[in-house]
């Protein structure tokens, strides 16, 4: 089997290049074309699979219609952008539950304002549900590859939450009653946080008008995608700390996924904090470095790892 990013970088081989250093293609959390006025339109797309991205004995089919619809707005999320329409495809066996599905569908996306204009239905031994969004920018939106030495690493909330929201849900199938000292409302934040997971939309845009250099939205995990940041960007990541969830592991907030919270660098903390005025305050949890292979937290190393599928 080849892992994700081997087989993406295979498949580049056999695609065109963008025309020119204005436009961003294969490689980023959206595309990123020439629009039809002011500002660039995106594109961006992911499919969400039953017993993949969601195990459907523990959440409801309109909990993985939201999902679908946030993992993509996540991605216009880490460019910085705003989402403009969304279409939707969906294959599944008979008898699927569409109108439970397209309940959390049409949820996410009146959220977000980001109405579904079309898309398409089709039968298939698995339910497979495929979002494609446009997004709007005023401004250039931020890529992976801007990060520079020195510059300072945030994520934009604390991490875990919907790994360790995953887990207490298995638990809790499996009978498993065993306390954990979580107060009933600390445990109803993890379930969502796995079931309806949020797109980061303003603090997207927050970081973008505060001068990110470059970011990523974490849904593999803070340890894979930031690394995706720095491998980008050509720099190494000395991290300080990591903020996790209340209720999760340390393992869970740097290689759960899921989360949908964004990472980003900067160069100054001071437009970064007067960007996010009105909104919850980023968590600052380190510095680029000149060392493209340095990965250390706390003063230790640490892998890359995450959420990769496998094809």
């Amino acid at each position: 089997m080849t892992s994700e990013f081997a087989a993406i970088a295979r498949i580049l081989t056999r695609l065109p290049q963008p025309p020119d250093s204005t436009q961003v293609w294969i490689g980023d959390d959206a595309a990123v074309l020439p629009g039809p006025g002011y500002g660039p339109t995106l594109w961006a797309a992911d499919t969400v699979v039953a017993g993949v991205h969601a195990d459907l004995s523990l959440t409801g089919l309109d909990d993985l219609g939201w999902k679908a619809m946030t993992a993509s707005l996540s991605d216009l999320a880490a460019m910085g952008a705003e989402p403009a329409h969304a279409l939707v495809t969906v294959a599944g066996p008979p008898g699927t539950d569409l109108d439970l599905l397209y309940q959390g569908l049409a949820a996410a996306s009146r959220e977000y304002g980001c109405p579904i204009v079309g898309g398409d239905l089709t039968g298939a031994a698995v339910l497979v549900v495929t979002v494609a969004v446009s997004g709007t920018c005023d401004g250039d939106p931020v890529v992976r590859s801007g990060a520079r030495p020195g510059d300072l690493v945030w994520v934009s909330a604390p991490l875990g939450a919907a790994a360790a929201g995953l887990r207490r849900l298995r638990a809790r199938a499996a009978g498993d009653s065993t306390p954990d000292g979580l107060s009933d409302s600390d445990a109803e934040f993890l379930f969502r946080a796995h079931a309806r997971p949020s797109a980061a939309i303003p603090e997207g845009r927050a970081a973008r008008l505060g001068g990110a250099s470059a970011m990523i939205d974490i849904s593999d995990g803070l340890a894979a995608d930031l690394s995706h940041v720095a491998e980008a960007s050509g720099v190494g990541l000395r991290l300080e700390s990591v903020p996790v969830a209340r209720g999760a592991t340390t393992d869970e907030a740097m290689g759960g996924g899921d989360d949908y919270a964004l990472t980003f660098c900067a160069p100054e903390a001071a437009t970064i904090e007067d960007a996010f005025d009105g909104l919850v305050r980023p968590i600052r949890i380190g510095t680029c470095t000149s060392d493209p292979a340095e990965r250390t937290i706390a003063g230790r190393e640490f892998a890359p790892t995450g959420w990769e599928h496998w094809v």
